[in-house]
């Protein structure tokens, strides 16, 4: 007997999970970003300086997905509200460098804390094996994020088959 039509029902669940877990992620971010006065833009460029500590405005461009005119105020408005530092790339004067001033992070990580602590809380009756296991499918599943980010900016909506 094939396992098949119970494989289909879990692959199903899966992905109507992880839609729903990505719906209420955005929900969260637009809670916090209201929260600490930001655009969601704002915050998910916070976001990725605190993870990557100093990005290139193009870089900053391409993970939120904004145009370089949009990041220009984006920064801008950072800058003026005293999260970022921007200054020029001493090897290429052309070139911003945007980086999260460090006395600005813990409160940025203040909303997040009680979700923190309860996704800590959630781990801790994982197995090593299942924590590697859901690090290898966000991985792939960033790696597929980004494949597709890049083939929408080349102007290719169509599906693949």
């Amino acid at each position: 007997m094939s396992d098949e039509p119970t494989r289909a029902s879990a692959v199903a669940d899966l992905l109507r999970a992880g839609r729903e877990m990505s719906r209420l992620s955005m929900v969260f971010r637009y809670a916090i970003a209201e929260r600490l006065g930001l655009a969601v833009s704002d915050l998910e460029c916070l976001d990725y300086l605190a993870d990557v500590g100093s990005a290139s405005a193009g870089q900053v461009a391409e993970r939120t997905n904004l145009t370089t005119g949009a990041v220009t105020s984006m920064l801008r408005r950072l800058q003026q509200a005293g999260y970022v530092t921007a200054e020029r790339d001493p090897a290429d004067r052309r070139r911003l460098v945007v980086t999260l001033r460090p006395e600005r992070v813990a409160e940025l990580r203040r909303p997040y804390e009680a979700f923190a602590e309860g996704a800590e809380r959630l781990v801790e009756g994982y197995r090593v094996d299942e924590i590697d296991l859901l690090v290898r499918h966000y991985d792939r599943m960033r790696a597929m994020y980004l494949a597709e980010l890049d083939r929408l900016r080349d102007g290719d909506t169509g599906s693949r088959t």
